[in-house]
């Protein structure tokens, strides 16, 4: 079986598994499945490649990822690369059965056709990517150039996976995409109708959760799923980037300060109990001291307790990376103190948990989640991806604990 190496985003990860079992008759290739969000991704994937070729300089490597389909000439002239893969190449199974030029398979990924990928082996939960590409101009994006623009997989498709997904045992569904919320809008419909066909022809399905969802884009129709759907879980990852209208305005998000907390009250008003995240980045571009004090007091105010915080890195050929620059010191002191602004507002809600029963789906190491992703310690083992009901026992910032 060819290694695989994964770098950067969740979906990477969803695509890595489907290298790994096409590429199953390899045993002695390397994949690099490469990120293009920031230069420190592509740094990490270089030194990697880097490394390999010292250790086993007899074995092919396989550079594929958005990177390479950004750049393949320069991926290519690496020692050790035997061959770039595009983004729709990658997930062709025939791709993996015979070989061919260096650079001979990076295709346009502006029409490539999107179909789910199985579930993660091993793993409590099973990802399935149900949209591809993004229509949007972030300045500090080129995830578009990589991923091309919003293609979403048909309902009927989705189903038939998910169905075979339960069918299998799993308990747990993530749905995943480049820009998720916007699933849909490329044929006229919304991921309102996309989450209510499923939850109505999967009726088996214990758990549907979502990967990270822009803001701007829920609907009232989102909002009345997100109420009456219970396995629908009561946990929504937002993509906010910055509690600062006007470095909003300069990343060319979709979404206000005002409107971002107007959703994150909503979500807590119809769903109680509901957990919320948020993916932010810290020293963009111009950002002072008095713009970045707006975005911590962005967290203080919408009392986020799961944050996932990226120090801003510059992209070349975005227009953010033109923009006068934070002192990369400064970016890394602003994402450990927005990271340190989570912590209470984990601890209130970890607390507000002690003593109930909770369901958890049970993971490796004696870990799990509950239905609003709160982490869990066990302190007796369980069958891996079990449902579970236990009582809280122990709480703190960290995550609960169950006997």
């Amino acid at each position: 079986m060819a290694e695989i190496l994964t770098f950067g985003c969740r979906l990477n990860t969803v695509e890595s598994e489907a290298i790994r079992l096409h590429a199953a008759h390899l045993p002695d290739t390397i994949v690099v499945n490469t990120c293009a969000v920031t230069t420190e991704a592509e740094r990490q994937a270089r030194q990697a490649i880097a490394r390999l070729h010292r250790e086993r300089p007899g074995a092919p490597i396989v550079v594929t990822g958005c990177a390479a389909q950004i750049d393949p000439a320069r991926w290519s002239a690496l020692p050790g690369v035997t061959r770039i893969l595009g983004n729709a190449e990658k997930l062709a199974p025939e791709t993996w059965h015979h070989s061919t030029s260096k650079v001979g398979d990076i295709q346009s990924v502006r029409t490539h056709t999107p179909t789910p990928l199985p579930g993660i082996a091993g793993r409590a939960r099973a990802f399935l990517d149900v949209q591809q590409g993004c229509d949007h101009a972030c300045t500090f994006c080129i995830i578009p150039q990589g991923r091309g623009p919003n293609r979403s997989v048909p309902p009927a498709t989705v189903v038939q996976h998910l169905q075979a997904l339960v069918a299998s045992g799993c308990n747990e569904v993530v749905l995943t995409g480049v820009d998720l919320a916007s699933w849909g809008t490329d044929h006229g419909t919304t991921l309102a109708t996309l989450l209510q066909t499923i939850l109505t022809e999967t009726p088996n399905l214990p758990r549907l959760r979502l990967s990270s969802l822009d803001p701007a884009a829920l609907d009232d129709a989102f909002w009345h799923v997100l109420a009456t759907q219970p396995r629908l879980m009561p946990h929504l990852h937002l993509s906010i980037q910055s509690g600062a209208d006007l470095i909003l305005k300069r990343m060319r998000r979709r979404h206000s300060r005002t409107t971002a907390l107007a959703a994150i009250a909503r979500a807590r008003m119809i769903r109680p109990g509901l957990a919320i995240g948020a993916d932010l980045i810290a020293g963009f571009p111009t950002e002072t001291d008095e713009l970045f004090e707006q975005t911590l007091a962005f967290v203080t105010q919408a009392e986020i307790p799961y944050l996932h915080v990226f120090p801003y890195s510059p992209r070349p050929g975005t227009p953010a990376a033109r923009m006068p620059q934070i002192p990369t010191n400064i970016r890394r002191d602003r994402a450990a103190r927005l990271r340190s602004a989570a912590t209470p507002h984990a601890e209130a809600l970890h607390a507000t948990m002690l003593g109930t029963q909770a369901q958890i789906v049970v993971e490796r190491g004696n870990r799990g989640h509950t239905d609003a992703f709160a982490p869990v310690r066990l302190n007796t083992p369980a069958e891996i991806g079990a449902l579970i009901t236990r009582r809280i026992t122990a709480a703190d910032a960290t995550g609960l604990e169950v006997a």
